[in-house]
């Protein structure tokens, strides 16, 4: 008996320094993850051929080398990383039922997942400051916003995710995991992750709030901040025709930042205060939360940029 226990307590010892999670698909339909399956590769075909489509007129149409363009290829890279992060696992799950993943993928996936989420919320703000200079500054724009300043500013996107993940990621490798290791979603998610440890995660938390405040916590008091400098601008235009000109400008950024920050605020009320909600609502709005962005931006995109819509029907081969 007292070698059983012996044994028991090495298993549980290499268990919790070494855990295995087990992701949720859609809990309470397990038996038609099958069909579940269809509508969601429909979604990720849509995200990747989009944003894929997105990123090849700018790059071969010289018409579209400008800063709101190279802003706009930043956000389609995003939308494909955040698509990528992901897709294995959901439909992993969806196809063959592989729900069990490690620590260390774990890490992986979170650092790609809430990186490109950090990154996408700083193109946000990057379009935002390009929409602000064109329609407040227009003549200094193109001396504003040179083609070097774009790439200062996508490289200084990309630091800060990994100046603002890496910590996170790091804090995860000492922590013990000794219960039922079940996450809520098909992907890791890091305040689903820490929730589930038996160690002190005072650490953690403080370190994704400081996260949290310096990346979305910034970003939308100045995307708030240069829409208020705009409508300000533009109400000072006497011709109503150029008012609706220049408002017309912004509506395709205004929707990409309501599908990306708007999911995404609940989402994080849903982990706070909704811990008596059903199961399934945690995992929708976790699905509604990455896959709306990259499937819809290209959409919004294509539809309300006239030069993108022409570009994408110069591409495609003639009947």
């Amino acid at each position: 008996m007292l070698q059983i226990q012996d044994n028991m307590n090495i298993l549980n010892n290499l268990t919790s320094r070494f855990p295995a999670f087990s992701l949720t698909g859609i809990p309470g339909l397990e038996s038609a993850h099958a069909w579940i399956s269809i509508p969601f590769c429909c979604l990720y075909a849509i995200a990747l051929s989009g944003n894929s489509m997105i990123l090849l007129v700018i790059s071969t149409q010289k018409s579209l080398h400008e800063p709101m363009y190279y802003f706009l290829s930043m956000l389609s890279a995003t939308d494909l990383g955040l698509t990528f992060s992901t897709m294995s696992t959901t439909l992993g799950i969806l196809w063959f039922d592989a729900n069990e993943i490690s620590l260390d993928r774990c890490i992986v996936q979170m650092f790609f997942l809430h990186g490109f989420s950090v990154m996408e919320s700083g193109v946000l703000v990057s379009m935002a400051f390009d929409r602000y200079v064109a329609i407040c500054d227009p003549l200094r724009y193109t001396t504003i916003l040179t083609n070097s300043r774009i790439i200062q500013m996508g490289l200084l996107v990309i630091t800060r995710a990994v100046i603002l993940i890496l910590p996170l990621q790091l804090l995860l490798k000492p922590l013990s995991f000794c219960r039922m290791n079940i996450l809520s979603h098909s992907y890791c998610y890091h305040p689903d992750v820490i929730k589930l440890a038996c160690s002190d995660t005072r650490a953690n938390s403080i370190c994704g709030l400081v996260a949290l405040i310096l990346s979305t916590g910034i970003d939308m008091p100045c995307i708030v901040l240069s829409y208020i400098l705009i409508i300000h601008s533009v109400l000072s235009i006497a011709s109503p025709e150029e008012q609706q000109k220049a408002f017309s400008t912004c509506v395709s950024h205004i929707g990409a930042v309501a599908i990306f920050y708007v999911p995404l605020m609940s989402l994080s009320l849903v982990h706070r205060y909704g811990r008596s909600a059903p199961k399934v609502v945690h995992s929708v709005m976790a699905n509604v939360c990455l896959l709306l962005p990259p499937v819809l931006n290209p959409i919004i995109y294509s539809v309300k940029t006239k030069q993108i819509r022409k570009a994408i029907l110069h591409l495609l081969p003639a009947k």
